[in-house]
Parts: C-alpha cells; structure tokens; sequence
C-alpha cells in the first residue's frame, strides 16, 4: 500500500494508474476506522481497479465548541486495517499540507447546508463540501463512496459533484451498523457503558418508524412516536428529529405518501450521535 502525505505524492499515483486505463475509487474518512468505513472500501474494490482512502480530520467541519480536539485518532492501527483489505494507496495530509496559509476559497451548497444538521452546526457542511471537493481535485477518483448514516452529507455531495459537474460517480452505502442495532461511528468509542446502552433507543425508534411508515400516518403522528422512544433513553438530549423527502430532502406534510428519510441527532452528554433510515407506505 503506498502511503501519499503531500498532494503531489497523491495525485503522481494516480497519474500512473490512469496512464494505464485504470480506474479510481476514493473512500474519504477522518480515520479511527471501523467495520462501516471497512464495508465502503470492499464496495469501492468491487467497483474500480484502484482504490484510494483519505484519511484527514477536517478542522473546518467542527465548530468552535465541538469535538475537535478529543476526535479519536490512531493512525498506524487505521494504515493496518486499509493494508489488510488490499487498499492501493492511503493519501494522510496534515492540515497545513491540506490548507496551506492564507486559503480563503470555500465551496458551499447553500439549500442544504443551513438546513437539519446544518442549523444545528453552522458551517459545519461548508467545510464538509470544501474539504470533499479538494479531495476530489487531487485525487480525482471515478467513483467516490460514502455511507448513507450521514444521509445529509451524501445528498449534499450529490448535488455538488451535479451543480459543478464533476466526473464522479457518487455512491452511498448502507448504514453499518452493530449487532445489537447501534450504527457504527468513530465517536461510539467516548459513549459510557450506560450511554452505550441508552444509544439503542435511536435505532430502536427507526425500526419503530419504519413499521409504523408502512400505514402512511400523518407526518406529525410519526415524529411524535418518534421523539416518545427516543425519550426513553434518560440521559438522550434530542437535538433533532426530522422527517423529509428521502431524494431532495424537503419539507414534507400531511401525510407519509412517498420514501422519506427520518434523521435524527442525539446527544449523550458530549457526545453527538446520528442516524437515519428511509421509511415508505406498502
């Protein structure tokens, strides 16, 4: 596996594979990876010659009073994991390599970035775009693989990579989640033993709802049954449920007459979890 720490390391390497006709894929990640990030990268060697992950904690996407600092880092247990699954190449810049000095460029989807988990964290999918579009300018990846526990950031990419016209085929992945129900994410590591256990109640309610869905109930009875199981869960500070369109995200009402993706952020003391499920009537 060929590790790239500078830009020009990363984009000579695939150079040299696109000389020859080969295809690119690119799984972006902060690291401290888990089976989720795992499943993206087997996807990704299904569906290209090449494949490349990043591994970069993207300062831009964290507000002030977020978890920057005590994001879980381990970079040499992540390079271990990537070499086990046949990864081709690792790109690992530091932030200054990232960002360089005096950067003043940002790239943005307005209809979607002040919106859902957006409002709750302003500029948080600003940084998200502009950090996934660099990516893409240096590695310049075919295919590009994202999960689906992050519905929002996945809808936004799309319409970035359609609105800029990028060569890139954007592909979601299903929610990885734990055995007992839990979606995988990096932050799962800073829940306590009784947090971890009151986590549940987030997919816990998602199975609820995708049932309830089934007998297209009014938006307003479906959220409530929602926001009721989540409250079962005493420690849960329920940041956000939202109920929108599963394609464009909008605002829905009345009725559930057509897919339409329930999001939901918790937070168990510091620790701020998401997930999702898209839910449709027979």
């Amino acid at each position: 596996m060929i590790i790239c720490r500078s830009k020009a390391d990363m984009r000579a390497t695939v150079r040299d594979w696109k000389r020859s006709g080969q295809s690119v894929s690119l799984v972006p990640t902060m690291g401290y990876l888990h089976e989720g990030h795992l499943s993206l990268v087997r996807m990704a060697l299904k569906r290209s010659d090449r494949v490349v992950t990043s591994i970069f904690v993207n300062p831009t996407q964290f507000g002030p009073s977020e978890d920057l600092d005590t994001y879980p880092r381990n970079e040499e247990r992540d390079l271990a994991l990537l070499t086990s699954e046949n990864v081709d190449a690792v790109f690992v810049p530091d932030v200054n390599e990232m960002y360089g000095a005096g950067g003043d460029t940002f790239v943005e989807v307005p209809g979607l970035s002040g919106i859902l988990q957006g409002a709750l964290r302003p500029g948080h999918f600003r940084g998200v775009s502009t950090v996934v579009s660099k990516l893409f300018n240096i590695v310049a990846p075919d295919i590009a693989v994202f999960g689906e526990k992050d519905y929002q950031q996945l809808t936004l990419i799309r319409q970035m990579v359609r609105d800029l016209d990028m060569p890139i085929d954007v592909v979601g992945h299903p929610t990885v989640r734990e055995p007992d129900g839990l979606a995988m994410s990096s932050r799962n590591v800073r829940l306590n033993a009784r947090h971890r256990q009151e986590a549940l109640a987030l997919s816990n309610s998602l199975d609820l709802a995708e049932g309830l869905a089934k007998s297209a109930p009014d938006i307003a009875v479906l959220e409530k049954t929602i926001r009721q199981e989540l409250s079962k869960a005493p420690s849960a500070e329920i940041r956000s449920v939202d109920i929108r369109d599963a394609e464009t995200l909008a605002e829905l009402e009345g009725r559930v007459d057509r897919p339409a993706v329930v999001l939901l952020a918790v937070r168990f003391d510091t620790v701020l979890l998401i997930d999702q499920r898209v839910v449709a009537p027979d």
